[in-house]
Parts: structure tokens; sequence; C-alpha cells
């Protein structure tokens, strides 16, 4: 999977130095884990690489967001593999889905607006990205997320 560049001064504060990074990263990841087996973290520099396995390429998506927003994190990339993985340079994520970067004054309801036309369909972008958001009411700016897409 590609790479992945996120806002380093932006998400939530895990870690104080990079010694402990990718152990705080992991664990992370670990505490709702979207379906990622043997994962393991490594950090350098702001650079996130995560491996392990999984049956679902969403699951790679969301374990990408989730170690992206985290302050501190520039770039994320993956080793992850699933089966029938497409070959190297074809994946570039699910073709239902979209990336969005949070704004100043949005709320999942206004995104719902954008992309579906009705914001009571908000529950549909919280549930895409449970793993990212904790609560539908509490997302940040330059919070990246997935939109699927009808």
């Amino acid at each position: 999977m590609g790479l992945f560049d996120f806002a380093s001064n932006l998400g939530r504060n895990l870690f104080n130095t990079d010694d402990d990074a990718a152990e705080r990263i992991m664990a992370h990841i670990e505490e709702n884990n979207p379906g990622i087996d043997n994962l393991d973290v490594t950090f350098q520099g702001g650079f996130v690489n995560i491996s392990g396995d999984c049956d679902d390429p969403a699951a790679l998506e969301k374990a990408i967001l989730m170690a992206g927003n985290v302050k501190g994190v520039t770039k994320v990339t993956s080793d992850i593999v699933w089966p029938n993985e497409p070959d190297e340079g074809e994946f570039t994520g699910l073709d239902n889905v979209e990336y969005y970067v949070i704004e100043s004054g949005d709320t999942l309801s206004a995104i719902a607006k954008r992309y579906y036309g009705n914001a009571m369909d908000y529950p549909k972008i919280f549930e895409a990205n449970r793993e990212v958001i904790q609560d539908p009411d509490l997302i940040f700016v330059g919070q990246k997320i997935r939109i699927p897409l009808e």
C-alpha cells in the first residue's frame, strides 16, 4: 500500500519521545484492533511502518489512519499483506472509499450532507471510522478519515 501523509502537529498525543513512539502507537492500534494479526510498528523521525497480516483491506486502511492521526506522525507506510493482495503499485485504497481531512467547523453531519446529501447519514461515516473516532461529536481539525461512498 502506498505512502500516506499526515499533519504531524495534530492528533492524539500518545508519546513524548521517539524512543517509546512505536510501542505506544502499536498499543493504540491494538486497543481497537480493526483486524490486524501479528501487528508490528516501527517509528523513526515521524515515519511509521505497520506490518502484519489481515483478511480485509479496510482493516489495513483503519490501522493506517489510527497510526497517522497521532501527533508526531507525518507519514505511514505498510507491509501488511492480505489474501489476494494486488501486485505492488496496483492498490491505492478501496474503490468505494474516499479520504477526507477534517476542516475547521466540520461535523460528521455536515460531511454526510456533502457526500450523501443527508446529514442524518453521519452514522455511516462514524461506523467506517469507529477505530479512529471514539465519539461522533469529537473530531479534530487535520484528522484524516475514511468516507465510504455509495
